[in-house]
This record gives structure tokens, C-alpha cells and sequence, in this order.
């Protein structure tokens, strides 16, 4: 045996459903990701060519993602920043029509912030993990808070409950969802199977319970939706009786939902082999439907509960936190603080 062989190091592979592609152009959509496990902001779109384009940067622990008027925001490991398109209507370069500048970064500090929205007076609202509650940036503070869960009694850096998820519904912070409705550090850990709840933030009422690891609720087409990560469901809440409703099986640890039409982009990721996702029911559906969970997004039709679209990644990204459909962007990039160009490009504001 060669003692001097070496492993090759993973390389990322991407591949899609035949008709994802053309899915994406008749669409005229692109979407953005993003996976903590490895760090990177990934765009995925189309050349001229119309085959598949995927644009990275690298960004620490990069976590929750939504969209602006003109950019994005997008937490990262102590950060949240704000990225500004600086191309004008219809400019493009080299094939791209979308130029993401990071302008403005906060200093949080690590809150483990999930679930990100702007408000109705583009306010940014984010779920503040780490302290169990909503909040918002401060200039002169890692955050201020703005409401927490009735069962939490105090504001405390110990991830009690597990707060991960924020759904907006005209303009306000209407739902959110947490793992469990414990008051104590990390307590969330033992109620993984059916402790998951959601919230009503106007009220605080608890509108629906029994869910196993609940993340990205998001109200669309006069619905709660959200994925029962645990289990492997994607479906809504009937909130008239409180119980949450399947549409379809995903194979894989869900976390990421945004909506076109009447389409849900749904992330997958493949389950840690670690304790808080072990033993999850997600592993007996995926066992007998005969699957192994998957990364990627499934594209699914709210109208049959169809999976019509799938993008899998393979190699090193094993894991997705966000994702976040662009409507009406073709191909886009944005510029990091790991190569020289940010110290060259450079726009004049009218």
C-alpha cells in the first residue's frame, strides 16, 4: 500500500431533474441559498446558453437569507449583512444581470440567527435563537428585542426552545415556530420528536403542537405553510382546528421554503449522525419508502402536492439552511471579502 496516497478532497456536484433547467427560464427566476455547514452564498441561475449557472461566495457560518427591493440580508457567524444590487435596470456583465454588493455589515455577535424578513417599513426582523426571541438590528447594540414566546421567562443566552422560525403576513410578524415550549438551557433537545409548536405573535397563542423539529413557516396564498422537518412533511395548518396538514414526503431534513406562483422551493439537507437528529421519524419514512435523504431543493406544486422539480448537490455541501427564490433575475453574482475585486468595483448614487 502506498502510504503517500491521499483521498481527493470533495468537489461540489450539482444535478437536475431534465426539465429543472427549463423550469428556471420560463420562470425567468433564480434562486439563492445558503449552507452554514460550509460557509457559502450560492446562486444559482442560467448562462446565455441557457445551461446551468452557479455562483459562490464565502461568507463564515452564513445562515438565514431574504430578500429586498434592490438586495439581500443574509446572517452570518457574528454579522448581518446587507447586499445591494449596483447594476442598473437591463445592465449586465459577462452574462450576469445582478451585481450583490455587501454595503452594510452589523456586529451581532454569534446569536445563531435563523429566519430572517423585512417589515412593512423595511425594518429587518430576525429570530434571535441564541436569546429565544424576535429582534431587531441596533446601532449601538448586538440587537433589541422585540417579543418572545409567553413560556420563556427571561432573556438568556441558552437556546431554550429552540425559536428558528418567522412567517410575515402583511407586512408584520404574524407566526414563528419553535422545537419545543421549554424554559430551561437547551431544553429543547429532549421534546425533538413531537414538541414543535407555532405561535401566533399578535396573540401569543399556540396554534398548533405535535410537530417534530418545525422550521420555515411562511404564509402564502391565504395558508400557514411550513416543513415538519423531523418527519419529513411539507404541508400547512388548518387554523381553524390546529393541525397540520401534509401534502407531500421530501427525502431529506427540510429547512428553507420560498414560493413562486404556485410553486414551493423547498431545501433539503442529509441528516448529522448526531444526537439532535437522530432518531428522528424522518429516519424510519425515509427507511420505508426505501430513500436516502438528500441535499438539494425540490421544486413542489402547491396544487397536487407534485415534487415536478429537483436540484441535488452532492460532494462537499451535505447541508442547507435558506432558500430564497429571485423572481425576474436571470444570472446572479455577488462580490466577497476573500478575492480583490471588491476594492474595484465602485458606483457613483445619482
Amino acid at each position: 500500500m502506498d502510504t503517500n496516497e491521499t483521498t481527493p478532497a470533495p468537489v461540489l456536484e450539482i444535478n437536475t431533474s431534465r426539465q429543472m433547467l427549463a423550469w428556471l427560464a420560463e420562470q425567468n427566476l433564480s434562486i439563492a441559498l445558503t449552507t452554514y455547514q460550509i460557509g457559502k452564498l450560492y446562486f444559482i441561475g442560467l448562462k446565455p446558453d441557457k445551461t446551468l449557472s452557479v455562483f459562490e461566495r464565502s461568507f463564515n457560518r452564513c445562515m438565514g437569507l431574504c430578500a429586498t427591493t434592490n438586495g439581500l440580508y443574509m446572517s452570518s457567524l457574528y454579522q448581518i449583512w446587507r447586499f445591494e444590487n449596483i447594476f442598473e435596470p437591463g445592465q449586465q456583465q459577462d452574462g450576469y444581470d445582478r451585481l450583490y454588493v455587501p454595503q452594510i455589515g452589523y456586529t451581532t455577535g454569534d446569536l445563531d440567527i435563523h429566519d430572517m424578513a423585512v417589515d412593512h417599513s423595511g425594518r429587518l426582523v430576525f429570530v434571535n435563537t441564541l436569546f429565544s426571541c424576535l429582534a431587531t438590528l441596533s446601532e449601538t447594540h448586538s440587537f433589541k428585542p422585540l417579543w418572545h414566546p409567553p413560556f420563556i421567562s427571561k432573556l438568556a443566552a441558552e437556546d431554550r426552545c429552540h425559536l428558528n422560525g418567522l412567517a410575515m403576513r402583511q407586512g408584520q410578524p404574524a407566526y414563528m415556530t419553535a422545537v419545543s415550549q421549554s424554559d430551561v438551557a437547551d431544553g429543547w433537545r429532549e421534546h425533538r420528536t413531537e414538541g414543535g409548536i407555532v405561535i401566533d405573535v399578535s396573540n401569543n397563542e399556540i396554534v398548533c403542537t405535535g410537530l417534530s423539529m418545525p422550521h420555515s413557516p411562511r404564509w402564502h396564498n391565504d395558508r400557514l405553510w411550513l416543513l415538519n422537518s423531523g418527519t419529513g412533511d411539507f404541508g400547512y395548518v388548518d387554523l381553524n382546528t390546529g393541525r397540520f396538514e401534509p401534502i407531500c414526503f421530501c427525502p431529506g431534513y427540510m429547512r428553507g421554503l420560498s414560493f413562486h406562483g404556485h410553486f414551493a422551493l423547498v431545501g433539503l439537507s442529509k441528516p448529522r449522525h448526531n444526537k439532535t437528529f437522530s432518531g428522528l421519524p424522518l429516519d424510519s419514512n425515509l427507511k420505508s419508502r426505501n430513500a436516502e435523504a438528500r441535499c438539494g431543493i425540490q421544486i413542489i406544486d402547491l396544487r397536487n402536492g407534485d415534487i415536478v422539480h429537483w436540484l441535488r448537490m452532492e460532494g462537499i455541501v451535505e447541508e442547507l439552511y435558506d432558500v430564497v427564490a429571485l423572481p425576474d433575475i436571470r444570472r446572479p453574482m455577488a462580490l466577497g471579502f476573500k478575492t480583490d475585486e471588491i476594492r474595484r468595483v465602485l458606483s457613483i448614487e445619482a
